[in-house]
């Protein structure tokens, strides 16, 4: 096993990569920004580095002054957690080069399913569904054979992920102009301005296997993710097991997953994203060649850590158990607590904490990289924190998580805690009824009443003022999270 793991990211997945570390008894190493200094991942590494970059993003994004970190440090492995350059294949090879071990696939499987265009012939060849695409990448040949596949159309990046360089187009008239959009969104996000164009699924659900691969042809998969809630392509509420699926239509999907990772040799933990359509028919979309935000879920239903069994495989050792060793137990839901505004078509918010009470049941888990009096600045992903409940049943996992939702306050910068309350109440949510355009559809029912003028500004004041010892244990206290009060956002 390793003696040094560097962790090239911030923030919640950093805090979430050190808790397995110190658990392991393996020594860390955090990075940070000017900006970041006094985030929790610095303060619970054993080691911290500054990086010297002008902007912040650009700092987590520089290569090569990583990887002169790791040297500095004696670091052994760098683990990359997700976004940044979690998968660059130029950064997993220059990691190797250095004689440092990279926590993930090789840079030839991150090149191969990184190219969504590439990927998908892949997927193709080894009898993994793909959707009815367009086969050509330059916009004129697009809009020359779209109507073979007919519409509607979505333009997709062929590079890069997150819902940028993606347009639905529904009528020729629209092609031109979301060709170009999309081709120079893909160009200023990924620096590729390729894209291709597939049939749009009406209202599918979003469906993904988490995978471990050993790197010679043996996969085992974890079962898969319901991750149909999103907005602006991006999730906000995963489950798992998915629900109402049924069992041939479950088992399909996964073996088709794990034909794909094993074709490829796939190396450490990635996941396998499906598209699945209400007649049932199932297409592969994208495989991550990294953790996913959502991989709690997975962990409760089988008591496993990932992010130890990334270690584990990464130092060369074999897959630590069989298929039939894996038995799901239980149901869990994630919910990604979010700077941003619902109210406005979910705008990044920015903010200083100033409360932060955390929900005390012991049936939650809270993933998070957040501290009181933490400034959110719009430098990184709005993500702040993750809340995870795992039950005997879907209902009670959906029960526990309203009721934590209801206990968590986060006062100082908006976020979408008291909207995702309401979400995993909806009786559609509750009856499994899920797609992706669910937030869309039942927009009107999820929307609040706005405030009176004054009415929240008067009821935290009201509740700050009961305790005179408020301030003085806010600006005290010493944890990355504070339980402070009982006040609600």
């Amino acid at each position: 096993m390793f003696k040094r793991v560097l962790i090239a990211n911030r923030g919640e997945i950093a805090c979430r990569i050190l808790r397995t570390l110190r658990a392991q008894g393996i020594a860390s190493v955090a990075l940070h920004h000017h900006e970041d200094r006094g985030a929790p991942h610095v303060q619970l590494a054993d080691e911290a580095l500054q990086l010297t970059c002008d902007t912040p993003t650009a700092a987590y994004l520089d290569q090569v002054q990583i990887v002169e970190c790791a040297r500095r440090t004696g670091a052994d492995a760098i683990h990359p957690g997700y976004g940044f350059l979690s998968e660059n294949a130029d950064f997993a090879a220059r990691v190797s080069a250095a004689g440092i071990t990279f926590i993930g696939p090789d840079a030839d499987s991150i090149r191969m399913m990184g190219d969504k265009i590439r990927a998908r012939a892949f997927a193709t060849q080894h009898g993994v569904p793909v959707a009815p695409s367009v086969a050509a990448t330059e916009p004129g040949d697009i809009e020359r054979c779209a109507t073979a596949v007919g519409f509607p159309l979505l333009v997709k990046a062929a590079a890069g992920g997150g819902g940028k360089g993606m347009r639905i187009v529904r009528t020729g008239a629209e092609l031109a102009e979301s060709l170009r959009a999309a081709s120079a969104e893909a160009q200023r996000y990924f620096g590729d301005g390729r894209v291709y164009a597939e049939r749009y699924i009406e209202q599918p659900r979003h469906i993904e296997v988490q995978i471990l691969g050993d790197g010679a042809g043996g996969v085992v998969h974890l079962y898969e993710r319901e991750c149909s809630l999103q907005r602006r392509y991006q999730k906000i509420v995963e489950e798992s097991p998915a629900p109402n699926l049924p069992a041939p239509l479950r088992t399909a999907i996964c073996a088709a997953a794990v034909r794909l990772a094993s074709a490829a040799r796939y190396r450490n933990a990635g996941t396998v994203e499906f598209i699945l359509a209400p007649d049932g028919a199932f297409y592969f979309l994208e495989m991550n060649t990294r953790l996913q935000v959502e991989h709690p879920v997975t962990e409760c239903i089988l008591g496993v850590d990932l992010v130890a069994e990334q270690l584990r495989i990464a130092a060369g050792a074999g897959l630590p158990f069989t298929q039939a060793q894996l038995v799901p137990v239980g149901h869990a839901i994630e919910c990604r607590i979010c700077a941003e505004e619902p109210e406005h078509d979910f705008r990044p918010a920015t903010g200083r904490i100033g409360v932060l009470q955390l929900p005390v049941a012991t049936k939650v888990r809270v993933d998070g990289g957040i501290r009181l009096a933490q400034a959110i600045t719009p430098a990184f992903d709005s993500l702040l924190a993750k809340l995870v409940v795992h039950a005997p049943t879907r209902g009670e996992a959906a029960d526990s998580l309203a009721r934590a939702l209801d206990e968590m306050v986060l006062l100082g910068v908006p976020t979408n805690i008291d909207y995702l309350a309401r979400v995993v109440r909806h009786p559609q949510f509750l009856a499994g009824r899920l797609h992706t355009g669910f937030l869309a559809q039942h927009a009107r029912e999820l929307a609040v009443a706005p405030d009176r003028p004054g009415e929240r500004a008067a009821a935290v004041l009201s509740a700050l003022l009961t305790d005179p010892e408020f301030n003085r244990a806010a600006l005290a206290a010493p944890e990355p999270y504070a339980t402070i009060g009982p006040w609600r956002n």
